[in-house]
């Protein structure tokens, strides 16, 4: 099992900047904790496409990481640029599986991987759970498959021409096509080349589901797909929301969107972002909110993190899949934590010395 952590927490849209927020965060993160660091690299679209265009530059950047002790195995394909733009929310689903756009970029994060790829090493690419629901169209939905298995199709042939396997990640997230990982099981499971295209379990999206985690893991196996990779991550828990506004009321951020379940008689009930759940959803147990928190870090009473959803995830993981999938701690609201952070470098670290030794 390889982890690393998601460079999307940072905002470089260009590849100078990439490896500047790398020099600033990524190599004082690995000197925190001693030997090479794994890195869940986030390329924008533009800087994805010049360097599969390149092959040059990809042997540049493969030197610029191997000379910082960066290693690369797995890339995060699902936002496709401004991930740190003033407000993001529902844009960051855009382009989708139905558009040119989001294939083009798919493959070509996967030749970028192929190059960054450790020798004798497999690869990972997440991607967003086809769409957001709605509008959603039978027609969309087909042409959203069609374009997966053009993925899949491209995948086998730079397998055949590199020697590399890159394996994409459909990662469900709360309000998509995909919400969650029984939609995945759903609609992939026989439809999909499971050899190339497999499920990325985000466990902050998992326990907003209030899904039980390993019969989620079980279900996946079961159903002959591969966890492809693991989004480490938790989500912050609400166990009384009598009154939620005073308890979550400065993590309603404008950035990103903060889907909230509720589970209230027997059902999940739910709203696509924070200031909507604050007038519609029910107060009879308790809420889960899409917020990612660091994972080793309490939030404030009476919130509480998710973090056993994620143990009990790995736990599945360990025991349920032949294979280990790669693993990235994915905290990119940092941000837009209530209070700030002082330094992202240590608290990147402490998150990932917090995995080591809780979910290994």
């Amino acid at each position: 099992m390889t982890l690393s952590y998601c460079t999307n927490v940072h905002p470089a849209e260009d590849l100078p900047g990439v490896l500047a927020q790398l020099d600033r965060y990524g190599v004082p993160v690995r000197e925190r904790l001693g030997g090479e660091l794994g890195l869940g690299l986030w390329l924008s679209a533009p800087v994805a496409r010049a360097l599969a265009a390149d092959p040059l530059e990809r042997k540049r950047l493969r030197e610029a990481l191997d000379t910082r002790g960066l290693v690369v195995r797995t890339l995060n394909a699902f936002p496709y640029g401004g991930f740190h733009d003033e407000v993001v929310k529902h844009r960051v689903y855009r382009p989708d599986w139905t558009e040119a756009a989001r294939l083009d970029y798919t493959l070509d994060c996967a030749t970028v991987l192929a190059d960054l790829l450790p020798d004798g090493a497999a690869g990972s690419i997440s991607t967003l759970p086809l769409a957001w629901r709605e509008p959603w169209s039978d027609a969309e939905h087909g042409r959203a498959v069609a374009a997966l298995d053009d993925a899949a199709h491209a995948l086998r042939e730079l397998a055949r021409r590199t020697g590399r396997t890159v394996r994409l990640a459909v990662e469900p997230e709360p309000g998509c096509v995909i919400d969650t990982v029984a939609d995945a099981v759903r609609l992939l499971a026989g439809r999909v080349d499971a050899e190339h295209i497999g499920v990325c379990l985000d466990t902050c999206h998992l326990a907003v589901s209030f899904a039980d985690p390993a019969e989620a893991v079980r279900s996946i196996a079961a159903a002959g797909l591969r966890v492809v990779k693991v989004q480490a991550s938790a989500a912050l828990e609400l166990p009384d929301p009598t009154d939620a506004r005073a308890a979550l009321g400065e993590f309603a951020e404008p950035r990103y969107l903060h889907q909230v379940r509720a589970l209230a008689g027997g059902q999940v009930h739910r709203a696509d972002d924070l200031p909507e759940a604050f007038d519609r959803l029910p107060t009879g147990g308790p809420w889960r909110v899409h917020f990612h928190v660091p994972l080793h870090a309490a939030p404030p009473a009476p919130l509480r993190s998710t973090t056993d959803v994620l143990r009990r995830a790995m736990a599945a993981v360990d025991a349920t899949c032949a294979e280990p999938p790669d693993v990235e701690v994915e905290t990119y609201t940092w941000s837009v934590l209530p209070g700030g952070v002082d330094d992202l470098a240590e608290g990147i670290a402490a998150e990932l010395r917090w995995f080591s030794e809780v979910c290994r």
